[in-house]
């Protein structure tokens, strides 16, 4: 479902089929992406806030990025929590988004949806973030996953928690057709290729993911 770019950007091949998008997952290795004036940005503080970019440059606090104007596009910085973009492909909007646990638990993923327009209009593209296979928590922590996992009987203990499954159950409930929701399944501890926070700590960088209207 997604492919790496010769400039070390990861690109959705559902995405890339759109000749009115712009759009792409930086990698450690692609640390000028998306960079320039026109982008724009968020301080992002793990919270469930959509704000609407009408401008370039930071746009305040918050964790998704929605936009209708072409060549304004918006971005989210991550070191292994998820960034997902979105696209309408009827009314062209698009969004940006963190998340990380606490923004998962707040439901940003389906703020950015409503904001975005009908729901089965929309494909979304979860870039890469930390895995299920390395993404360990305590009960403090899992046990605020119940409601998106009710099958699990492990929450009130350390365990693992599948944060791009949590988005992506998220995303259905809100109405988005499961068969254009795509997972990039690329864990950014286990790949050098990615900044990783859990895995380098303060060492780490961040990576930029954009998506924007050509037109």
């Amino acid at each position: 479902m997604f492919f790496l770019d010769s400039d070390h950007v990861y690109r959705s091949r559902s995405f890339a089929a759109f000749d009115w998008l712009e759009h792409g997952f930086g990698t450690r290795l692609s640390p000028g992406f998306a960079a320039g004036a026109e982008v724009s940005t968020l301080k992002q503080i793990h919270s469930a806030i959509c704000v609407q970019a009408s401008a370039g440059g930071c746009l305040g606090e918050g964790d998704a990025l929605v936009t209708s104007v072409p060549g304004r596009p918006v971005s989210v910085r991550t070191a292994d929590c998820l960034p997902i973009l979105m696209a309408d492909e009827r009314q062209r909007t698009v969004a940006a988004v963190h998340a990380g646990w606490r923004g998962t638990i707040q439901g940003i993923v389906a703020c950015a949806a409503r904001m975005l327009g009908r729901a089965e209009d929309l494909h979304v593209a979860i870039g890469p973030g930390i895995g299920h296979c390395c993404f360990e928590v305590g009960p403090e922590v899992a046990g605020q996953f119940r409601e998106l996992f009710p099958e699990r009987a492990d929450l009130a203990a350390r365990t693992s928690i599948d944060l791009v499954e949590a988005n992506r159950r998220q995303l259905i409930r809100a109405g988005v057709p499961p068969s254009r929701i795509y997972p990039a399944s690329l864990c950014t501890v286990c790949r050098g290729e990615f900044h990783s926070f859990r895995r380098d700590r303060e060492q780490a960088g961040r990576m930029v993911s954009m998506i924007g209207r050509l037109s």
